[in-house]
């Protein structure tokens, strides 16, 4: 058996690390979308007061993306991930110990979108600095899919828990990633695994928008911003969807919910995958994956069967999470030699959840108007808008 390169080695043991970090995140982001419909269900919150709270979450986390994500080119990750982490377990338990009220785990959820938007960018930058860029792709995929696992366990807790203890076995997870987290990346340092580079005069002074915009930053940002509106909001109101649209129980969208997630997860892998087929092509990856989803949320507006729909919805989140998680995994570390690669990831994350957070309370309160079959097509026309980006020729400054 051939042995494992110590570069591969290296790549495997901070790719767990910071999955295992970014799935409690993920865990934490998900945890009310899962326990929606029994909220609703039994009158605790309204749906408004739900897009509300994942539209305060999602808005402070996009403007934590762009502060911490520039913060993050120059605080080493271990510290701001370690932080990140710990002060959003004390939001959680707030959540917890106040939910027979609405003002406190509102503002206890805002302030947890900040501390997780510690989290991404700094870690990104960790990878990029530190494991070999053929293996930088596979090793990023390893959170990114963790950012999208977290999704179906939070269902399995909404199933195995009352609601609220759902949140207090959460507040845990996160306080123990962060004290394990801080542990191991000193670990990682003594080790050699972990090096932290800094910024040269040259990388300073060309550290700038005019950079970013020679490097496609424009057509990124309207990729993130597309894609994440499917991320996030759309899988926010999946369990509301296929309780309201589709008709099964609370309980049934909850695990359906769960299943559902699980197989979206699998987009990091399906992007990367798909890269490498055709020749690690970035922008055919993203096209080809932009089409598939358009594709699926067609077939979502005309077939009303509950399976098959559920199916194609599946299928349209899966397609653009390719998307998505091409751009997290192969375009952003390839800023490595700008030296703005946490701050680049910020601010495409900052767009991705800024586009959620103002999607979320609009699809809550738009859903009554035109209805989910309307919505759908809402969806529909974000992937075509993606589409056309990618065919769009970028102006040189």
């Amino acid at each position: 058996m051939k042995a494992i390169s110590s570069n591969a080695k290296k790549a495997i043991m901070i790719g767990i690390m910071c999955s295992l970090s970014y799935l409690s995140v993920s865990l934490a982001r998900n945890i009310l979308s899962a326990v929606s419909p029994h909220i609703l269900e039994n009158g605790i919150y309204s749906e408004e007061q739900l897009g509300t709270l994942s539209s305060v979450y999602f808005l402070t986390y996009a403007i934590g993306q762009l502060i911490n994500g520039i913060l993050g080119n120059k605080i080493i990750p271990k510290y701001m991930i370690s932080l990140g982490l710990s002060v959003g377990s004390v939001c959680i338990f707030s959540f917890y110990l106040f939910s027979d009220g609405f003002v406190v785990p509102a503002v206890a959820y805002g302030i947890l979108g900040f501390c997780l938007s510690m989290i991404f960018a700094p870690m990104t930058r960790l990878i990029a600095e530190n494991v070999d860029p053929s293996l930088t792709a596979r090793t990023t995929a390893m959170y990114t899919f963790a950012a999208l696992f977290g999704s179906p366990i939070a269902g399995l807790m909404a199933v195995g828990f009352y609601w609220n203890t759902a949140f207090l076995v959460t507040g845990g997870i996160l306080l123990l990633m962060g004290i394990v987290c801080f542990i191991t990346f000193i670990s990682f340092e003594k080790r050699g695994y972990i090096r932290y580079l800094t910024q040269t005069k040259q990388q300073k002074k060309r550290s700038n928008i005019s950079l970013l915009l020679k490097r496609s930053i424009v057509r990124f940002t309207v990729i993130s911003f597309v894609t994440g509106i499917i991320r996030s909001s759309v899988i926010f109101w999946l369990p509301t969807y296929l309780s309201q649209y589709l008709g099964f129980s609370p309980d049934t969208s909850s695990l359906l919910f769960t299943v559902g997630t699980l197989v979206v997860s699998a987009s990091p892998f399906v992007s990367v995958f798909l890269y490498e087929k055709i020749g690690s092509r970035l922008l055919p990856t993203v096209l080809i994956s932009l089409i598939s989803s358009s594709v699926c949320f067609a077939g979502v507006f005309f077939i009303k069967t509950p399976v098959l729909n559920l199916i194609l919805i599946l299928l349209a989140i899966l397609s653009s999470g390719s998307a998505d998680s091409i751009m997290w995994s192969v375009y952003c570390p390839s800023l490595k030699d700008t030296g703005m690669v946490s701050g680049a990831t910020g601010y495409l994350d900052f767009v991705s959840y800024l586009a959620a957070a103002l999607s979320s309370t609009l699809f809550a309160n738009l859903v009554g108007y035109i209805g989910w079959r309307g919505l759908i097509l809402v969806w529909f026309g974000l992937m075509a808008t993606g589409i056309l980006t990618c065919f769009k020729k970028q102006k040189q400054p």
